[in-house]
């Protein structure tokens, strides 16, 4: 097996391995839940939603149209206020930022049952994408989440089932690589069965997400606008020297 292939399978063993990308402990050590929804809520147009963390704002466009049980799944935990004072609690550099199931603490919340995995949608692990975390077996997201740092492919499903990508980020790119940048250690944590562990890739500076919001898409035009404005500008690319001019005739 060569060096990148090995890096790839470490990295998606990681995934899959460590508890629904590291902290999700199992679903059957809970109590008894009924099965993942199998029927998909009518299609609507794009949902917008603003997760403010101690890093700064990200603006999320998600895509019912293709992945309507992920986004009613987060929809129904944003409106609630699950995500509100939740941490991001595992980091790997170049791959992914997780959160979405562990408080300030890093003590498990209780979540709602599991649901259908949809990878099957079309839409790619690419950076900037939100997809649901979940254990080895494909139909266990709850509620945490990852952002992809970089382009993900290896997620998609070449290898069995692949990660359900649901939304992406239109606000807040150099949010999302500021946390990529963070320094990680081992931690301990405390799981849904109220178990003590140790966790790998943990930030070492508590990072949150302060409030997570429903917004309307003018609300989110404006952020988009706003952004794009506050960008600084392009450098000019370089004049490229005039021809010389024919000799002229005599």
């Amino acid at each position: 097996m060569s060096t990148p292939t090995r890096i790839v399978a470490s990295l998606l063993a990681s995934l899959a391995a460590t508890a629904a990308l590291a902290m999700q402990a199992p679903q059957e050590q809970k109590p008894a839940e009924a099965a993942p929804a199998q029927t998909a809520p009518a299609a609507n147009g794009p949902v917008f939603v603003s997760l403010e963390t101690s890093k700064g704002t990200i603006v999320l466009e998600l895509d019912p149209a293709k992945a309507p049980i992920s986004v009613e799944n987060f929809m129904k935990y944003v409106k609630a206020g699950f995500y509100d004072s939740t941490a991001f609690h595992r980091i790997v550099p170049n791959f992914v930022v997780q959160g979405g199931g562990f408080d300030k603490e890093l003590v498990q919340k209780p979540t709602n049952p599991p649901i259908k995995n949809e990878w099957t949608n079309g839409l790619k692990n690419a950076k900037g994408t939100i997809s649901m975390a979940r254990l080895p077996s494909p139909d266990t997201a709850t509620s945490q989440f990852f952002l992809n740092l970089k382009d993900n492919p290896a997620l998609d499903g070449a290898n069995g089932p692949g990660y359900a990508v649901f939304g992406k980020i239109v606000v807040g790119m150099n949010v999302l690589e500021t946390l990529g940048q963070i320094r990680t250690a081992p931690a301990e944590g405390t799981d849904q069965t109220g178990t003590k562990r140790m966790f790998s890739d943990v930030p070492t500076e508590r990072v949150m997400i302060v409030k997570a919001s429903e917004i309307t898409p003018e609300a989110a035009a404006k952020m988009i606008e706003d952004a794009k404005a506050a960008a600084p500008a392009a450098p000019a690319a370089p004049v490229a020297p005039a021809a010389p001019a024919a000799p002229a005739a005599k």
